[in-house]
């Protein structure tokens, strides 16, 4: 593949001929073997990389913070924006760059006493997981990381340059809060903030069968004030530092400690549960450290999936206890929703089921010689039992590049309107590495 005019209309393009090649195409989940890869740092560069790939006919990958399975596939041009990583904060009007990591961003809002709803994980990309929807620690108090979206730069796949808003193109406004990756390069996120000085954290350790729990974890957030969002996780031994076992962590907006305990004693009070950690934190302090895989063992794949489940019902709990239960080298999530998620209304963004109150994710390890094939079609009949009680799939807990994931995600006439917005800003699929929206 001829880059001759890519080098010259972007100053950093590497090849497999180039040195630093090896590093440059390592990202956070493997490496990949892209044609060519460009780290522009500006927007013109950005515009000059998306033409190049669209007259040569590659796809265009675009690298944010990294966590994107979407570099394992052969091909395309990476365009790595990790010179986007500016902050900018404007009373509780923020501007981050499409580069930017949720870590650095939640230290710099933290000095300036404001806050975003999140994802877990300091090193995850701010525009993978906005355009997906963007589950956070405040999914309850403000919603999706997409619902304080309230504008963006994009660059089309023509190599236009666009402010997008509520107010300018609207319909792909829309179609950014939740419909991933599909529209464009977006280079800058304009979010509306919130005042956030700290959070209380509770880390609580229950033992025994997780079906009680569950049941009693459902039951407090059916009423639980908003300020509390909570997540349950059961995994195996992964190392010394992640012991086996289940945990449920609780985040409460603000420094009242009190407030927070009495909202969690229906669960502190149940028998072999136990608090091992509570008191006041910087919101940062609590985001995840995920180390970046080792190139030569690729992070293992999953059987199973996940969902969005408008009722944790007796039934599904038992369903994904017994998943838990049935493979030991498997993981199970769950995440609590409602609150401000179920305010905002379906028609304000492309994420689906906005009356779910829970989202789980079950899935059994997949790794070389662990899973044979009965035991493979077993894991997916379990899960497949389980996804038929939730009202739809979040795309950004997947890393599946199967296309039968989109109809999975998206109801018919969310998908459908979708389509529509691809036909009008990339007809011809430039943007095909994501959970792609056919241009037909």
């Amino acid at each position: 593949m001829d880059v001759t005019n890519l080098r010259g209309a972007v100053a950093a393009v590497l090849t497999a001929d180039d040195e630093g090649w090896d590093a440059a195409r390592a990202y956070h989940s493997g490496v990949g073997s892209p044609v060519a890869l460009v780290r522009p740092t500006s927007v013109d560069e950005v515009a000059a990389a998306v033409r190049w790939a669209a007259e040569a006919g590659e796809p265009v990958v675009v690298r944010g913070g990294g966590h994107s399975a979407w570099g394992a596939v052969p091909g395309g041009l990476t365009i790595d924006l990790s010179a986007f990583d500016d902050v900018a904060v404007d009373g509780t009007r923020v501007s981050v760059g499409g580069g930017a990591t949720w870590g650095a961003v939640a230290r710099q809002l933290a000095e300036s006493g404001v806050g975003l709803s999140s994802g877990d994980t300091a090193s995850v990309g701010v525009g993978g997981l906005t355009l997906g929807g963007g589950i956070g620690w405040m999914a309850r108090a403000w919603g999706l990381a997409s619902d304080q979206l309230v504008g963006a730069q994009l660059v089309t796949a023509t190599g236009d340059l666009l402010e997008v808003s509520a107010d300018a193109e609207p319909e792909l406004f829309w179609a950014l809060r939740g419909g991933g990756g599909n529209f464009g390069v977006v280079t800058r996120f304009d979010f509306q903030a919130h005042p956030l000085t700290s959070v209380v954290w509770t880390v609580l350790a229950p033992s025994g069968n997780a079906r009680p729990v569950l049941r009693a974890l459902r039951d407090l957030l059916q009423d639980a004030p908003r300020q509390l969002t909570v997540t349950y996780m059961d995994v195996p031994a992964m190392d010394p530092s992640a012991p086996a076992g289940a945990t449920i962590s609780a985040c409460w907006i603000g420094d009242d400690e009190a407030a927070s305990a009495a909202a969690l004693a229906p669960l502190t009070t149940l028998e072999g549960v136990t608090v091992t950690e509570s008191g006041v934190r910087s919101y940062p302090d609590i985001l995840q450290d995920m180390p970046a895989a080792d190139p030569d063992q690729p992070m293992p794949g999953f059987v199973g999936g996940n969902t969005l489940a408008v009722d944790l019902s007796d039934a599904m709990i038992d369903l994904l206890a017994t998943f838990r239960e049935a493979h030991s080298a498997s993981v199970l999530f769950l995440r609590s929703l409602g609150g401000a998620f179920a305010d905002v209304g379906q028609e304000a963004g492309a994420f689906p089921a906005r009356d779910a109150t829970w989202f789980a994710m079950a899935g059994a390890f997949d790794i070389p010689g662990m899973l044979d094939e009965s035991e493979r079609a077993a894991a997916e009949a379990e899960w497949d039992a389980i996804e038929q009680l939730g009202a739809g799939v979040y795309g950004n807990f997947t890393t599946s590049t199967d296309p039968s994931w989109v109809a999975r995600m998206y109801p018919p006439a969310t998908l459908a309107r979708l389509t529509e917005v691809k036909k009008r800003w990339d007809p011809r699929n430039v943007f095909s590495r994501t959970h792609n929206v056919l241009p037909v």
